[in-house]
């Protein structure tokens, strides 16, 4: 089955329309549409619908290269199930050291753009939790925020609270004392920047030795004096690929005619808890039974999800519009397949069998759904660019192609050899999920870290010991 997921969120929200591709015991390929109750199915012979079906699905890739799950809210009790089996198996995991346990008793201020759950928002969280984990002191600012009361923003500092981390205002004084006491500050995306100069002032000179910048953005319009023209002075800065701190590099010095400072390159990990459940064979079966029959696609079904994020869960995106338009347009609503969006990844994971990182231009700065579907051992098909290419091993654990229009048609032959040659398709999804074992856990992430932070701290001591000579 092909599952377009269409629209995309860095792992976050997920949107997909649904083809399928079944394969016959004698190996006879046909091609099924499903739908949601009450529509009509059909099947015919894989020759007839060659031709046409792969036309569709180079139109539909060409289209939007952004995909989304939208997941039903009827899947709630996905979600039960998945904190369930995740707290019953950490209870029973033995506790390694903590790579991170010197950040006790560390004051550290983390100051968001926006509170959303877009990837770099949540990454910031996963961080603070992380270091409330081994008794750091984390405060939060959000510079962004609307008027009126917004359910995800008030969710999300909720669960913060929850976890001993302390929300505080954008500005005033509060804002001001946070940052001059803290050990460490963390501004997360370019765009938190710009809330240096109107907060700090005059105190800016004390802060900037202390602040690790975490950049994710890959795109041209963040290159904004405004927004970075004190990268310079800051302790450091980490970036989630080395593409990405390349590209920083010469864009900041070529564009703005600015010098990046120290910068660290630190690929991020799954979460205890998704692995968890990618390696509960009982827990992957139960989600893959339940996803699968919710959609009323069979087991011996193909399913490919094409996937990319959107932080907003009540907007509908241009990508996601431009899509429906399309299936209505062509009347294929009995082939597509839109459902809710959701948080949840994990069940959506166990229930298909090809992920496709179609991102476009620059590519994603990592892209984290990509280390997460190779925890369930998927294989994966990706654009050559940005993140990707430093996640996948091309041939082994998936097969890259192109981005732009040049690199559909080599997308379009990667999905139909993964829907034909099974062994390779199983064999790349474990080499896969032996890589995510070999470098891409939490605890490598967080040892990552490690090294920087130290680095930061040892920084910002020797300068404030300069300041007291």
């Amino acid at each position: 089955m092909l599952l377009l997921l269409l629209n995309p969120a860095s792992s976050l929200l997920f949107s997909p329309l649904f083809f399928t591709l079944g394969i016959s015991p004698k190996g006879r390929a046909t091609a099924r549409s499903y739908a949601p109750a009450g529509m009509a199915k059909h099947s015919v012979s894989w020759p007839l619908v060659h031709k046409r079906w792969l036309l569709g699905l180079l139109i539909m890739l060409s289209i939007s290269t952004v995909i989304a799950f939208f997941i039903r809210s009827a899947l709630d009790s996905c979600d039960r199930h998945l904190e369930q089996v995740s707290q019953e198996s950490s209870a029973n995991a033995p506790v390694p050291p903590n790579p991170l346990s010197f950040m006790r008793s560390k004051r550290v201020l983390m100051v968001s753009h926006e509170l959303s759950l877009s990837g770099g928002p949540l990454l910031l969280m996963e961080l603070a939790f992380l270091l409330r984990t081994v008794g750091a002191g984390v405060s939060w600012i959000t510079i962004q925020k609307p008027l009126q009361t917004d359910g995800v923003i008030y969710n999300l500092e909720d669960k913060m609270l929850v976890r001993g981390v302390q929300v505080i205002s954008a500005k005033g004084q509060e804002a001001i004392d946070a940052a001059l006491t803290a050990d460490l500050v963390v501004l997360n995306t370019a765009v938190a920047g710009k809330w240096l100069d109107p907060v700090l002032k005059g105190n800016l000179s004390r802060v900037l030795p202390k602040v690790l910048w975490w950049i994710h953005e890959m795109r041209g319009h963040y290159f904004k004096l405004d927004f970075v023209k004190h990268l310079p002075l800051v302790a450091g800065a980490m970036i989630d690929s080395h593409v990405t701190a390349d590209y920083w590099k010469n864009r900041t010095q070529e564009r703005l005619g600015i010098k990046m400072p120290e910068t660290y390159v630190v690929h991020l990990g799954n979460s205890k808890e998704l692995m968890e459940v990618a390696e509960d064979s009982i827990a992957n079966r139960v989600l893959r039974e339940h996803i699968r029959e919710s959609l009323e696609v069979r087991d011996e079904d193909l399913l490919f999800g094409i996937i990319n994020m959107g932080s907003d869960m009540g907007a509908q995106t241009k990508f996601e519009t431009e899509l429906r338009n399309y299936v209505m347009q062509k009347k294929i609503q009995h082939r597509v397949h839109f459902v809710n969006k959701t948080l949840t990844v994990a069940p959506y994971l166990a229930a298909i069998d090809v992920l496709v990182q179609n991102s476009q231009a620059r590519g994603e700065c990592f892209g984290r759904i990509t280390i997460e579907a190779m925890a369930f051992q998927l294989p994966v098909l990706g654009t050559a660019a940005g993140g990707t290419a430093e996640i996948v091993v091309n041939g082994t654990t998936g097969m890259l192609h192109p981005v732009g229009k040049d690199g559909v048609p080599e997308l379009a032959k990667n999905m139909v050899k993964l829907a034909t040659q099974v062994e390779r398709r199983l064999t790349m999804g474990k080499r896969g999920y032996e890589r995510v074992k070999e470098v891409f856990l939490e605890h490598h992430m967080a040892h990552r870290i490690a090294v920087v932070l130290k680095d930061i701290l040892r920084k910002a001591k020797d300068n404030q010991h300069r300041h007291t000579i």
